[in-house]
C-alpha cells in the first residue's frame, strides 16, 4: 500500500499523538524521520528533525474528519483569554482559508468566534476557500537558480550532488491536503533536471573511467 505525507511535525510528542489516534481507528501509518528539505543547503533555515505520519491517500478525508471531531468535543472548555479572541475578523476568515497552517482545533475557534460575532461562514463559502487554497498549494514551488547552476557545475564534474540536484528537481511531487500528489516544480525546472540527472550520469562515469585508464 503507498502511502503519502499526512503531517510534518518538529516535536516528536505531536507526532505520537496523531500516531495514537490512528492506532484507535485501526488506520494503517507509518512514521518516518529526517532532515530538513534540501531547501536548507541554500536557504537560511538551520536543520532540525522532521517526523513525517504518512498514511494512505484514501484514508486523508477519514483521519481529517477524526480530528476535527476531536477538536470539535475540546471547543466547550475554551478559556476565555484563549489569544484567538484577540483576533480581527479577517485574520480569523485567514485561519479558515489556511486549515493545512493551523491546528483543527484553531481552524474550528476560529469559525465559532466568528459565528459569536455575527460574521458565520456558510459552508459553501468554507468549501470554496478551501478549494482556493488547494489550487494555490499546487502551483509549482520556486526553484533556487543556484540548485540549478550548482547542479550543473557538480554534474559536469561527475559529482554525486549534481545527480542528487537532477533526480531532485525532476521527480519531487509534494502531497497536497486533500491527498493529491503534485510535481513540487514547473515544466521548465524540470527539464533542468532531468538534464542535470543525464549529464551527472554520464560524467559520472566518465570520470570514473578515465580514473581507471590512468591507473593502468
Amino acid at each position: 500500500m503507498s502511502l503519502s505525507a499526512y503531517r510534518t511535525f518538529y516535536d516528536q510528542d505531536q507526532a505520537t499523538a496523531l500516531v495514537d489516534l490512528l492506532k484507535e481507528n485501526n488506520i494503517g501509518y507509518s512514521v518516518t524521520e529526517d532532515r530538513e528539505s534540501l531547501d536548507a543547503l541554500y536557504g537560511d533555515k538551520q536543520f532540525r528533525r522532521q517526523y513525517f505520519v504518512k498514511i494512505s491517500q484514501d484514508d486523508f478525508a477519514a483521519v481529517d474528519t477524526l480530528l476535527l471531531n476531536r477538536s470539535q468535543a475540546q471547543l466547550g472548555n475554551i478559556s476565555a483569554d484563549h489569544y484567538l479572541f484577540t483576533f480581527s475578523n479577517e485574520e480569523l476568515k485567514d485561519i479558515i482559508s489556511k486549515p493545512d497552517e493551523w491546528n483543527e482545533f484553531d481552524y474550528l475557534l476560529a469559525q465559532k468566534i466568528l459565528s459569536e460575532r455575527g460574521h458565520a461562514l456558510a459552508h459553501g463559502e468554507i468549501e470554496k476557500l478551501k478549494d482556493e487554497r488547494i489550487r494555490e498549494l499546487a502551483k509549482p514551488d520556486k526553484s533556487n537558480r543556484e540548485w540549478i547552476y550548482l547542479g550543473y557545475l557538480f554534474a559536469f564534474f561527475g559529482g554525486l550532488l549534481g545527480i542528487f540536484i537532477g533526480w531532485y528537481l525532476s521527480t519531487f511531487r509534494k502531497t497536497l491536503p486533500n491527498g493529491a500528489s503534485v510535481y513540487a516544480y514547473d515544466v521548465n525546472d524540470r527539464t533542468h533536471g532531468n538534464r542535470i540527472l543525464i549529464i551527472g550520469i554520464i560524467m559520472f562515469f566518465f570520470w570514473v573511467v578515465l580514473g581507471v585508464l590512468r591507473s593502468v
